[in-house]
């Protein structure tokens, strides 16, 4: 067991079923994800097996089991930017990444997720990246935004 997970267990020491989630939030918080040994420990920790812990895990989306990448694309499928064409800038990524929905690139660069709405309406169609917010963003612009977060790499 890693020292972090550990150190978060450790907070919850007579815990039950009810601390899951907040254990499982602190872990994911902590490590930027839910690995399948962190989940193992979870699962003896609480007297549950692992299959509950997964099954509850699962089942939010809030969860993420493989790493982020350095750079994390949220694209937003609200309605105002999947009339703008949101799902085309979708597919375009993925194409330019070789990634899908919740992938994260070989050489850890960029991972990928769909969010229901970013909250920019106006500025439709919307990527974040890291908090930076991308807006009316076309398959044109998109090479061009992907290109500037490499170069980022090679400052």
């Amino acid at each position: 067991m890693n020292e972090q997970t550990k150190k978060i267990l450790n907070k919850y020491l007579h815990a039950d079923r009810d601390s899951l989630i907040p254990i499982l939030q602190e872990i994911q918080e902590s490590e930027g994800w839910l690995s399948e040994s962190s989940l193992t420990e979870v699962g003896r920790h609480l007297n549950m097996p692992v299959s509950k812990v997964y099954g509850v895990a699962t089942f939010y989306n809030q969860f993420r089991f493989q790493p982020q990448g350095k750079f994390h694309i949220q694209v937003c499928r609200g309605t105002a930017c999947h009339v703008l064409g949101s799902a085309t800038v979708l597919q375009e990524i993925q194409k330019a990444l070789k990634i899908k929905v919740g992938e994260t690139t070989k050489d850890g660069l960029f991972s990928l997720e769909i969010v229901a709405c970013i909250g920019t309406c106006g500025l439709a169609p919307v990527i974040n990246i890291n908090g930076n917010f991308h807006a009316g963003v076309t398959t044109e612009s998109l090479s061009e935004i992907i290109e500037s977060y490499k170069e980022k790499i090679n400052i």
